[in-house]
């Protein structure tokens, strides 16, 4: 596993990610990040780690454009501009929540001492996602 430390970009497979949506066309992305969020969720059996990889990367992007949501400053991270990620919510925060289920290889990988600590940057992720109370969503000019 090409991983150097906990972030949503900082392993081979984010990274690599990330480079295909940069050479991607710009109406191509969002679809990309819709197939690495989808194709996690839809796996009922045992996840491989590279899977779960895109998946935490693609949900961060989406986290990213959430009110609160972390910026995506990895220097492996995409530089070129993406879509509107909003309709995307809810599929990040399900794929989260698979890559955090047994049988998740990813999961079982960092099931060590660095674990908490990712763990606790994917649960970041996941309360960022979370839909918000009407009232914290209407913001007056």
């Amino acid at each position: 596993m090409g991983t150097w430390d906990v972030g949503p970009f900082d392993n081979d497979t984010a990274a690599d990610f990330c480079g295909d949506l940069d050479e991607a066309a710009a109406d191509e992305r969002e679809g990309m990040i819709r197939s690495a969020l989808t194709r996690v969720i839809d796996t009922e059996n045992y996840i491989e780690a590279p899977e779960s990889d895109v998946a935490v990367a693609a949900a961060a992007l989406v986290a990213a454009q959430c009110p609160q949501g972390p910026a995506t400053d990895s220097v492996y991270g995409p530089e070129e501009p993406l879509p509107d990620l909003a309709g995307l919510r809810n599929l990040a925060h399900q794929a989260l929540d698979r890559v955090m289920t047994e049988p998740s290889e990813l999961l079982e990988l960092w099931d060590g001492t660095q674990g908490g600590v990712w763990r606790a940057e994917i649960h970041r992720l996941q309360n960022v996602l979370l839909p918000q109370p009407l009232g914290a969503q209407l913001r007056l000019a």
